[in-house]
């Protein structure tokens, strides 16, 4: 983690290289003229990383999380846990499901 990055805008602290994910809200509510229903939907495979875990321990030595709060990833399409925490979706990833970070 760089110096001085924030390691947490949630009430989650995730454990180990675990990362939690705010997925972006899809803005297209119609296609093709036609109402789409949610359950129709594709997850959307992009959020902004809201908490980083400490990092994972490898021959004995911490290897900190290379991702920092407030990054724009993008994730695999069938990866990590969905919770539900004060009425707000998260994703929790390895930090190995982030794919790319979007600039």
């Amino acid at each position: 983690m760089a110096p001085g990055a924030k390691r947490s805008k949630s009430n989650i602290q995730p454990l180990a290289d675990r990362v939690v994910v705010r997925p972006l809200k899809q803005t297209e509510e119609k296609r093709g003229g036609l109402f789409v229903p949610d359950t129709a939907k594709e997850k959307p495979q992009q959020g902004e990383v809201v908490a980083i875990g400490p990092g994972r321990i490898e021959k004995g030595e911490l290897v900190p999380v290379e991702l920092e709060v407030g990054q724009k990833v993008l994730y695999g399409k069938y990866s990590g846990t969905e919770v539900t925490l004060d009425d707000e979706q998260y994703l929790i990833v390895k930090e190995t499901d982030v794919l790319a970070v979007i600039n």
